[in-house]
């Protein structure tokens, strides 16, 4: 097949998954990524801190998370809990949102016409062209907040308070390092037809909400513990305290420096997070969107 015949084959392909795209998926995934962010803000902010904690003399020490939280409110209040906040709920809204919007569209692609529900493989390949066009959207908003929660101290000086928010961020980012700059660098659904089959529902039955926090809680715990040390790398590279050549440079400087225990720094505070988190995100999101799909079959009838 020639170059031309290819790209027409694809941009069929995506005109064919975008016939599947539902607002009610974006809508209740929004709702879900803000919520669960603005209630859980300030242990994702504790996260971030000591995922970059490599002994740098500009950073302050904390001896645990509870010092932590402590020493921000003493030194900032209830704002230093909340630094980075708004890109944080501008991404997670936008993140959850457009998963949602995307893996939906592309998981009933995959499906139409076919009596049989998709391999784990099939959700794995769905879940990961979702993440990956949702990051490619979403990135410069999570290298913001990188920025904005390792402002550190109450008194302002070039080094450490040289971002006053989100968009003064997001322009200085790519005024000094391009475009780039704002790209340093699924169990769920699984579990959930498990479940259904387990005690002889159908597939895509609706979980009463204790059995979407408990599926939401495994589904989480497990992919923390398989990523958590991406996270670190992740925010590392953000950070703008330290230049890296790169992830190979993290990585090397990391286990050089810290061993093993430097690529799960953090990840206590961030399981107290998450957990919480994705259930308030997959409750909300499961019945907001259940909610506007019955209002769009009302409207139908």
């Amino acid at each position: 097949m020639t170059g031309q015949g290819q790209s027409a084959a694809g941009s069929a392909a995506w005109s064919a998954v975008f016939r599947h795209v539902r607002y009610e998926n974006l809508v209740a995934g929004v709702s879900g990524g803000v919520l669960s962010n603005l209630a859980l803000h300030p242990l994702d902010l504790v996260k971030i801190r000591f995922a970059v904690s490599d002994g740098l003399e500009v950073r302050p020490k904390y001896k645990g998370i509870l010092h932590c939280l402590a020493t921000i409110w003493k030194v900032d209040g209830l704002r230093g809990l909340y630094q980075g906040v708004t890109p944080n709920v501008w991404g997670a809204g936008l993140s959850w949102g457009l998963y949602f919007f995307f893996y939906n569209a592309i998981k009933s692609y995959k499906t139409e016409g076919r009596a049989e529900q998709l391999e784990p493989l099939e959700y794995l390949v769905s879940a990961a062209e979702a993440g990956a066009m949702t990051l490619c959207i979403t990135n410069p908003l999570w290298v913001t907040k990188t920025r904005l929660m390792l402002q550190y101290g109450g008194v302002a000086s070039p080094s450490q308070r040289q971002y006053k928010g989100m968009f003064d961020a997001l322009v200085k980012i790519y005024k000094y390092e391009g475009v780039r700059g704002l790209y340093k660098f699924m169990a769920y659904e699984l579990l959930k037809l498990k479940y259904n089959k387990h005690i002889n529902r159908l597939p895509e039955a609706q979980l009463s909400t204790a059995e979407y926090i408990s599926v939401a809680a495994l589904s989480k715990i497990f992919a923390v513990a398989a990523t958590y040390p991406y996270q670190v790398v992740r925010a590392r590279l953000q950070d703008q305290h330290v230049s890296y050549g790169g992830v190979t440079d993290v990585i090397t400087k990391t286990w050089r420096k810290e061993g093993i225990g430097g690529f799960y720094k953090g990840i206590a505070p961030n399981l107290i997070r998450v957990t919480p988190a994705c259930c308030i995100t997959f409750v909300v999101y499961e019945n907001v969107s259940h909610f506007l799909y019955d209002l769009r079959e009302k409207k139908v009838s």
